[in-house]
C-alpha cells in the first residue's frame, strides 16, 4: 500500500476539481485528504482481525460500496450545495485509495466488491512499492526507497494538479514537467 501520507496527497490534490478554476474550500480539501486515507484505519485492527478476512486489511473498508457510502455521506455532512459534485468527488477520493492499494508490489490484493465478493485484486501494472506497516519500518532504509518512489509515482501528480490550478504560466510550466516525470515514472 502507499502510505497514508501519499493517499491524502492524492485525496487533497483532487479537491481541485470542486470548483474548477477556483481555489479549493479548505473543508473540502480536508475532507478529501482525510477520506482518502480513511480506508486504512482497518490497519487499527492488525492482530486482532485476519489480514484475509473480509474486515481485514484490504477488505471491506476498501471496496467500492465502501467509497460510495463514505462518499455521499461526506457531501452531506460538509457541503450542502452541489451535493451530488461533492459525493462524486468523496466518493472518487475514497475509492482512489483501493486503486492505487491495487498498483503495489505486494500484500494482498483489493477485496473491490465486497461484502457481495470477497475477490481480492491487483492490476496487472504494479509499479507502486509496498509501504511498511508501521513508523519504525518508514525509517528504515526500504521505507527511504518507499518514499521516493512514491514522491516519483504520486506526489508528482499532486503537485502537477496544485501548480496547474494557480493559472500562471511558469506554474503551468512546471505542472506539466511534473505531469510528465509522474509517467515517466509510472512507465518504467
Amino acid at each position: 500500500m502507499p502510505t497514508v501520507f501519499s493517499h491524502a496527497a492524492v485525496g487533497a490534490a483532487a479537491a481541485s476539481f470542486s470548483r474548477l478554476g477556483k481555489p479549493p474550500e479548505r473543508r473540502v480539501v480536508i475532507a478529501s485528504a482525510l477520506l482518502a486515507a480513511l480506508p486504512d484505519f482497518d490497519g487499527l485492527f492488525f492482530g486482532r482481525i485476519p489480514y484475509a478476512h473480509l474486515f481485514g486489511h484490504r477488505g471491506v473498508t476498501h471496496s467500492l460500496l465502501f467509497a460510495l457510502v463514505c462518499g455521499v455521506t461526506a457531501a452531506w455532512l460538509c457541503k450542502r450545495s452541489a451535493l451530488w459534485l461533492h459525493a462524486a468527488l468523496f466518493t472518487a477520493v475514497t475509492a482512489s485509495h483501493g486503486l492505487l492499494d491495487a498498483c503495489t508490489s505486494g500484500g494482498l490484493g483489493v477485496a473491490f466488491f465486497a461484502p457481495f465478493d470477497s475477490t481480492r485484486y491487483f492490476f496487472a501494472h504494479r509499479p507502486i512499492p509496498v509501504s511498511p506497516m508501521s513508523i519504525q519500518g518508514l525509517l528504515t532504509e526500504r521505507g527511504v526507497r518507499v518514499a521516493t518512489g512514491e514522491l516519483m509515482l504520486l506526489w508528482t501528480f499532486a503537485a502537477s494538479i496544485w501548480l496547474w490550478d494557480r493559472g500562471t504560466s511558469w506554474r503551468r510550466s512546471a505542472a506539466i514537467v511534473c505531469a510528465l516525470t509522474g509517467l515517466w515514472a509510472w512507465s518504467r
